[in-house]
């Protein structure tokens, strides 16, 4: 018995590698080759293409295709029906499968809503790329990416809250979490948590909606 679920709607191929505690949920194909790390979640009529490496904890909701050349870290929210890519100039006429490029999304970044990342190009660490953007150049890490063009908007907490006022320091606080950020040339930077480790248990469950922390702004 595996220690992952798919729905019986939902095609594996084999030589896939899923981690424990996935979830596949309706009309998904998993092709070949494809690299799935632990307790990550697939929506309905998702597809995985061979090649595709995917971390641990990624949230795949419904209507997303993730071609080969993907690169996908750990804690990943790619919103509904949003778009990857992986070739800059695609012709029916031309084979292009040896030419796929890379695009790499980072560790925490959320991908929202109907969002296009055209290939090429790394989302950083953290970074929220708003619903509808269209994403054509390199993301920093915490950037707040809106538009289309996608132009950045300012600097996203890890608990997905602009962030803004910063103090005499230089410092922003989130509205959710109180973690601390700051500036350091022209990377924002977590003071209270490193980029690479877990939330804390008590962090890590949302208890009020966004709204509410906008109305205290």
């Amino acid at each position: 018995m595996s220690d992952y679920f798919v729905h019986e709607s939902s095609f594996v191929d084999e030589l896939c590698e899923i981690g424990a505690g996935t979830r596949i949920w309706h009309f998904c194909h998993l092709m070949s080759g494809a690299k799935i790390g632990e307790r990550c979640s697939f929506g309905q009529n998702c597809v995985v293409s061979s090649g595709v490496v995917i971390g641990s904890n990624v949230k795949v909701q419904n209507n997303v295709s993730i071609y080969e050349g993907t690169v996908i870290e750990d804690d990943v929210f790619l919103g509904p029906s949003c778009v990857l890519t992986n070739v800059t100039n695609p012709r029916s006429q031309v084979l292009r499968r040896s030419l796929y490029e890379k695009t790499l999304l980072k560790r925490g970044c959320s991908i929202g809503a109907n969002a296009t990342v055209v290939c090429g190009i790394g989302i950083g660490r953290y970074a929220f790329v708003a619903a509808g953007a269209v994403v054509a150049k390199d993301v920093p890490d915490y950037a707040l990416m809106v538009g289309v063009p996608a132009r950045q908007k300012g600097w996203m907490s890890r608990h997905g809250h602009l962030l803004t006022a910063p103090d005499a320091s230089g410092i922003m606080t989130c509205p959710e979490s109180g973690l601390r950020y700051q500036l350091q040339g022209q990377m924002l930077r977590c003071l209270d948590l490193d980029e690479e480790a877990p939330l804390p248990t008590e962090l890590a469950v949302g208890k009020e909606f966004y709204d509410n922390f906008k109305a205290g702004a």
